[in-house]
This record gives C-alpha cells, sequence and structure tokens, in this order.
C-alpha cells in the first residue's frame, strides 16, 4: 500500500486556466486602453510645452497599468507552464520576469515610437518597461492565488475610479462638496480624493475577499488570515510602486513638465502629493477590509475553547467510571466475602485435626500395654 501524496498549501496552488486568462486579457486591455488613450493626448497638441505637460499627466496612468499587465501576463504564462510540469522557486521568478520585460517593451513602444529624437520619450518608454518587469517579477512569486486577487482588486481600483471621475458622477458630488470659490473647490476636490481612494480600498478589499475564498474552496482547504491581509494591501501597494518608478525613473518628464511654469510645477507636486496619498489609503483601507471580511467567517476563540473543556471533562468522567468499575470487579480467583471467611476459620480446622491425630497415635501406643 503507497502512502498518499502531500498536498500542497492552497495559497501555493496555481489559479485555474479560465482565471488566470479572464484576468490577463483584462489587465492587457485596461493597459492597451491606457496607453492609447494617453498617445492620442500627447500627439493631438501641436505645441511643445503643451505635449510635455500632456506626458507627465498620462505618465502614473500609463505605468500603473503596466505594471498590473506584466503580473497578469506573468500569471497566465506561469499557469500554463506548471499544468506540465512543477516549477521551482528560481523557474517561476525568472520566467515571470521575462514575461514582464516582454510585456513592458510591447507597452513601451507605444509611447517611444511617438518621437524617438531625444531622451524624453526614452525615459517614459523605460519607466512603463520597468514596471511591467516588476509586476512580472511579483508573479512569480509562490502565491498565486494572491497574485490573481491583487490583480483583481487592483483592476477593481480602476474601475472605482474611472467611474467617479465620470463629469455625470463628479460634477455633482463636488457642487455638494462645496465648490463656490477657488478654496472651497481645492478642498471639495481634496475631499472627493478621499472618499474616492476610500471607496476604492473598500471595493479591492471585499474582491481580494471573494477570490481568495472560491480559491480556497477550489483548493479544499481556507487559505490562512494572513494572505488575506497581503492580497488586500496588494492593490494600494501596486500603486506605490507606480508611484515610486514615475518619480525616479520619469523624474525627467517631471522635471521638463514643472520647467513649463512655476503654476506647473506646483500642480505637479501637488499630483505627485496627492497620488501617493490615495495610494495609501488604498493600502491600508483594502487591508483593513479584507481582514474584517475574512474575520467574521472565523468561529470565535472562546468557543473552540470550551468545547475543548467540555470535551476533556467529558473524557474525565468516562476514566472515572471505568476506574470504579475495576474496583467494584473482584479479581480472578477471589471469590467474595465467603472466601474470606472460609480462609479465616482455616486455622481451627486445622488445628482440630491436629489433636484427632494426636489421640489416634496415643491410643495406638497404649494398645500393646493392655494386651500384656
Amino acid at each position: 500500500m503507497t502512502d498518499p501524496e502531500p498536498q500542497s498549501a492552497p495559497e501555493t496552488r496555481e489559479v485555474s486556466r479560465l482565471t488566470a486568462i479572464l484576468l490577463a486579457v483584462a489587465a492587457i486591455a485596461w493597459a492597451a486602453g491606457m496607453l492609447l488613450s494617453a498617445r492620442a493626448k500627447i500627439t493631438s497638441w501641436a505645441d511643445a510645452a503643451m505635449e510635455v505637460t500632456s506626458t507627465a499627466y498620462a505618465l502614473p496612468g500609463a505605468v500603473s497599468a503596466a505594471i498590473v499587465a506584466g503580473a497578469a501576463v506573468a500569471l497566465l504564462v506561469l499557469t500554463l507552464l506548471s499544468g506540465r510540469r512543477p516549477l521551482g522557486a528560481t523557474v517561476r521568478f525568472t520566467i515571470g520576469t521575462g514575461s514582464g520585460l516582454l510585456v513592458g517593451v510591447l507597452c513601451a513602444l507605444v509611447l517611444f515610437t511617438i518621437n524617438t529624437e531625444g531622451t524624453m520619450y526614452a525615459a517614459v518608454g523605460g519607466t512603463v518597461a520597468a514596471a511591467a518587469t516588476i509586476g512580472g517579477a511579483f508573479a512569480g512569486l509562490r502565491v498565486p492565488p494572491v497574485i490573481a486577487a491583487a490583480g483583481w482588486a487592483t483592476l477593481g481600483v480602476f474601475a472605482v475610479g474611472l467611474v467617479l471621475n465620470d463629469q455625470y458622477v463628479q460634477n455633482p458630488v463636488l457642487n455638494l462638496l462645496g465648490n463656490d470659490s477657488t478654496e472651497a473647490a481645492a478642498n471639495a476636490n481634496q475631499n472627493f480624493a478621499y472618499g474616492q481612494s476610500a471607496l476604492s480600498g473598500l471595493a479591492a478589499g471585499l474582491i481580494v475577499f471573494v477570490v481568495l475564498r472560491r480559491a480556497g474552496r477550489r483548493a479544499g482547504a481556507d487559505l490562512h488570515w494572513p494572505f488575506y491581509l497581503i492580497a488586500g494591501a496588494g492593490a494600494g501597494l501596486l500603486s506605490v510602486i507606480s508611484e515610486v518608478l514615475t518619480r525616479t525613473a520619469g523624474a525627467q518628464v517631471l522635471d521638463l513638465a514643472g520647467k513649463v511654469s512655476e503654476l506647473e510645477k506646483s500642480v505637479q507636486e501637488i499630483l505627485s502629493t496627492n497620488r501617493l496619498n490615495s495610494a495609501l489609503i488604498v493600502l491600508f483601507v483594502g487591508a483593513f477590509t479584507a481582514m474584517v471580511a475574512v474575520g467574521r467567517t472565523l468561529s470565535p476563540a472562546a468557543d473552540e475553547d470550551e468545547d475543548e473543556i467540555t470535551d476533556a471533562a467529558a473524557a474525565g468522567r468516562a476514566d472515572a467510571a471505568d476506574q470504579s468499575d475495576i474496583a467494584d470487579t473482584p479479581a480472578a480467583g477471589w471469590s467474595g466475602p465467603a472466601d474470606r471467611s472460609d480462609k479465616a476459620d482455616a486455622p481451627v480446622e486445622l488445628k482440630a485435626d491436629a489433636e484427632t491425630a494426636d489421640e489416634a497415635v496415643h491410643e495406638e501406643r497404649s494398645a500393646p500395654a493392655e494386651r500384656g
């Protein structure tokens, strides 16, 4: 009889091919839409200054879309390859990084070919390619369900932003928040951005909970709660990485936009700060929401302790009953109180038998004397 093969942990099992395909298609569609829209806006300006500022405005969105596309495509490649043979950690990381780099090169070509002269669009293309490569490296980690959940959550954040930034939704909300003067308009826009970030984090946490619960049911065992926390923070974490890349690899573009005018420089600084704050809000709200959602499905620890105490008490009573039955049962060869009384009378009977034997000996010795 052969021993059954050990089952891997639910968080390390591959996602289904359908999940990987749907995620990759959605991420590629979003990235293609963001990159083509950015290219159209940049090339629509004949003025060089407006072209630079448009590039600076479009860069953060292109970087965010590229990092998710790189992760989703790498996850799909790893899922397809692991179906044939298991992949080690080093092989997974290498394949994931290479897949992300390939996606990054394709994304970079969309923006780099706008103008191959100069270094600005080379910096833009390099930033986008680096983002997709980092996303592919994340997909190479041996936690496919967590990567898939973070990818879906990030797409959910994009969808929430798309809906709330529509003029038919944004304008009425800004009017309710107060949009009378310049100062009031600034405060209203800031409050709107914070509210959008909170809703995005809430959506990210709920999406992560649903995706990981389904992954746990598919694996036959629930995932541990820290993975819900990590995946819930995934969307915000990817946004933070995107902002860091925008400020570092894309610093040349932001500096050129800041040189257009002092007002434009101030606007770029404000937008950069708001993007980072929004990413942090999404990170913490998403992690908290996922933790609360999975916490409501866990049984209280007190109930488990009470059940263990009750079972232990019942087992103790059963052992005590068994021991009392053993104490009441006479041992083998022992017939009870009657035997004890017989054994107590045994010395008296032996003494009587001894006296009878002495009398018989005495009579036998006295018999010859009487005959003589």
